[in-house]
């Protein structure tokens, strides 16, 4: 639960602790994001390269289709490699594999990285049977844009110069990533919940949020996408009842003074929000907290790339755990 007790007034709180029923699934799935096999089909390779290539006089007509430069940055991205690095290891696969097709050189994937336009990640869950949005945490975090490292920094007692971009995701309860945005870190949080929302079709049932988002712009936001949707964010603590304020929030704020935090958060699922938690630092543990590109254009477009890679991950498998004690 994010609001434990405090350990101070010398309440003895046990760690939780859960099991995990499906391990040798999941064990699975862990070695299997980490497996270098590939395989193209043929629609895949005539996709490769762009059919169609009209010299018009404006300049050679594009020779790689966006499916071949999105593929490439995904494999840059999992395994954290430069650009010349990525494609030498790619054509290294090609070659392997004896596949008429090579890698776009490296200037190519630079490039063209801002020109794809992807508006929402990738690879979440469609094909389910039941494949509404009925929940959905929103949470963010910082992804270092340029910085000396933190030894070179002790060692030489240099300034830290580092340069932050926030990260805003948007993640259902089944951990796919539905939507994220990237922004400096001088804005807020509150004013992404809207772009988050409008990158999510499906109507919301449930939404939580951490204590940064109790503004009446997220409110109004939610109420605009999904009317009917419950919204669980904990109030200001000097937080007091409003004729203008959303019915959410003062519903929020009346059972809180009733109940107390902790039961609030216990009957209201506060705790879902731990789902947009353990994205970030998924994003963070497999991907790294580092932007590989320089400008923010491009870095947007590679913050969704990665939100589409660590959903492709999500698909191989997830735990299921229950609470044990």
């Amino acid at each position: 639960m994010p609001n434990k007790y405090p350990e101070k007034k010398g309440w003895d709180v046990p760690k939780q602790k859960y099991k995990v029923s499906n391990w040798s699934d999941y064990n699975e799935s862990l070695r299997l994001r980490g497996d270098i096999s590939i395989w193209l089909s043929d629609n895949a390779i005539g996709d490769w390269y762009e059919k169609d290539r009209i010299y018009d006089g404006t300049g050679t007509p594009l020779l790689f289709s966006d499916f071949a430069i999105l593929t490439c940055h995904e494999i840059r991205q999992v395994y954290r490699l430069p650009l010349r690095q990525c494609q030498g290891f790619i054509n290294s696969l090609f070659k392997t594999k004896k596949l008429p097709i090579v890698c776009p050189d490296y200037s190519t994937l630079s490039k063209r990285l801002m020109e794809l336009k992807i508006t929402s990640p990738k690879y979440t869950k469609k094909d389910s049977p039941d494949d509404t949005v009925h929940a959905i945490a929103i949470d963010s975090t910082g992804l270092k844009r340029f910085g000396r490292g933190e030894w070179h920094q002790e060692k030489y007692e240099l300034s830290n110069k580092a340069s932050w971009r926030k990260l805003h995701v948007g993640v259902n309860e089944t951990h796919y990533i539905e939507a994220c945005t990237l922004t400096d870190r001088f804005h807020s949080d509150e004013y992404q919940v809207s772009p988050l929302l409008d990158q999510i079709d499906q109507d919301i049932d449930h939404l939580t949020a951490d204590g940064a988002y109790d503004k009446s712009s997220v409110y109004d936001a939610i109420s605009s996408h999904s009317p009917d949707a419950e919204v669980v964010i904990p109030p200001r603590e000097d937080a007091v009842f409003g004729d203008a304020a959303s019915q959410w929030r003062n519903r929020n704020l009346l059972e809180i003074k009733t109940h107390g935090r902790m039961q609030w958060q216990k009957q209201r699922h506060y705790g879902q929000r731990n789902y947009s938690e353990l994205a970030v630092q998924r994003y963070q543990k497999i991907l790294g907290d580092t932007m590989h590109a320089r400008d923010l254009t491009r870095q947007k477009q590679e913050a969704m790339i990665g939100c589409g890679v660590i959903n492709k991950m999500t698909s191989l498998g997830m735990p299921q755990s229950h609470r044990s004690a």
